[in-house]
């Protein structure tokens, strides 16, 4: 029974014999040429792109109870909300302005059109699911702008959901009003 295991001592003296590798020569500065900078090491790959065969990123997005399949692809800008415009859809500024929060912090406004299916919940909660989607879209389609979308925190889907309602309560914590006769 031969021990094929290595103790410390030998693969101290295995790294003591070992070539250093050799230093890198100093650049000396002159004027007709820049000093070299340190190479930059990126800080995670580029993940692939992803794109079906009509040239679209497809990206599911949740909030709260609302769920929206949204499909991105290069346009002019129109965003299409359950086949109505979103100014049809979401009436309200806010809700339109969130929508539109991902493009403006990619700086791609009016260059991709968007297409949104969006079911549950109400209307704050689906304008937060199709925020999430375009979000999750872009990144798939433009894997460059990931690092972006994430930063701002548009990738993360939010958990806050309504509390359950519990037996004997009112609701989910309320109790019912006390008699005191």
């Amino acid at each position: 029974m031969s021990d094929n295991r290595q103790s410390l001592s030998d693969l101290a003296s295995l790294t003591a014999n070992a070539p250093a590798p050799a230093a890198a020569a100093p650049v000396e500065a002159t004027a007709d040429a820049p000093v070299a900078a340190a190479p930059v090491q990126p800080s995670a790959p580029l993940r692939a792109q992803e794109i079906d065969s009509l040239g679209r990123a497809y990206a599911t997005g949740r909030r709260k109870d609302a769920v929206a399949r949204v499909w991105v692809k290069p346009g002019t800008g129109k965003i299409t909300v359950n086949g109505r415009d979103q100014e049809v859809y979401f009436a309200r500024p806010t809700l339109r302005l969130v929508i539109n929060q991902p493009f403006g912090v990619t700086e791609r406004e009016g260059q991709y059109d968007v297409i949104a299916t969006v079911k549950g919940g109400g209307l704050s909660g689906q304008a937060g699911a199709v925020k999430h989607g375009i979000a999750q879209a872009l990144s798939k389609y433009e894997p460059a702008l990931r690092s972006a979308v994430k930063a701002e925190g548009f990738l993360t889907r939010d958990p806050r959901v309504v509390e359950r309602k519990k037996y004997g309560r009112a609701k989910a914590r309320r109790s019912f009003q006390f008699s005191k006769r």
